[in-house]
C-alpha cells in the first residue's frame, strides 16, 4: 500500500471548492448561468451547507483515489526485491496524470451525461474545463507533497 499524506490529501480536497467559487463565480459564473438557463435569482433559497459540505467530503474521495492511482503509476522494485511505490515528486508530473484521469474518466461521463439531459454544449465545454484544471492542480498537489 503506498504511503499517503492525509494532509495533502486534504489540501487537494479543497482545490474544487476554491476553484469552483473563482470559476463559476467572477470568471465565468454569467456565463455558467446562461448555459443552464438560470439567473442569478434562481439559485438563492438553496441548503448551502449541504451543497458546499457534500462537494468537499467527495472532494476527499477524489482527492484519497487521486493520489492512490497516481501512486499505483508508479510502482518499481528496490534493490531487496521489495514492490515500492514511488513518485517524481514534481507539480507539473502530478497534474500531467491529474489532467489525464480526468480527460479519460471524468469528461466522458460529463459529456454523456450532457447528451442524455439535453445539457447546452457551453454547460458540458465550461464543466469539462473545470474538472480538468481541478484534477490537475490536484494531482499536482498530490505528487508534489509526498
Amino acid at each position: 500500500m503506498p504511503e499517503i499524506n492525509y494532509l495533502a490529501i486534504a489540501v487537494a480536497a479543497l482545490v474544487p471548492n476554491i476553484l469552483g467559487a473563482i470559476y463559476y463565480g467572477p470568471l465565468f459564473g454569467k456565463q455558467w448561468l446562461s448555459s443552464l438557463n438560470f439567473v442569478e435569482d434562481d439559485m438563492k433559497g438553496r441548503n448551502e451547507a449541504l451543497i458546499y459540505g457534500s462537494a468537499l467530503g467527495l472532494s476527499f474521495i477524489v482527492s484519497f483515489f487521486l493520489k492512490f492511482t497516481i501512486a499505483l503509476v508508479h510502482k518499481d522494485v528496490n534493490s531487496s526485491g521489495e514492490l515500492i511505490y514511488a513518485s517524481f515528486g514534481t507539480f507539473p508530473h502530478g497534474a500531467l496524470h491529474g489532467a489525464m484521469i480526468a480527460v479519460t474518466m471524468v469528461i466522458p461521463v460529463i459529456i454523456s451525461l450532457g447528451l442524455f439531459q439535453k445539457t447546452k454544449g457551453a454547460n458540458i465545454l465550461l464543466n469539462s474545463i473545470f474538472w480538468i484544471l481541478c484534477y490537475a492542480v490536484m494531482g499536482g498537489i498530490l505528487d508534489a507533497w509526498n
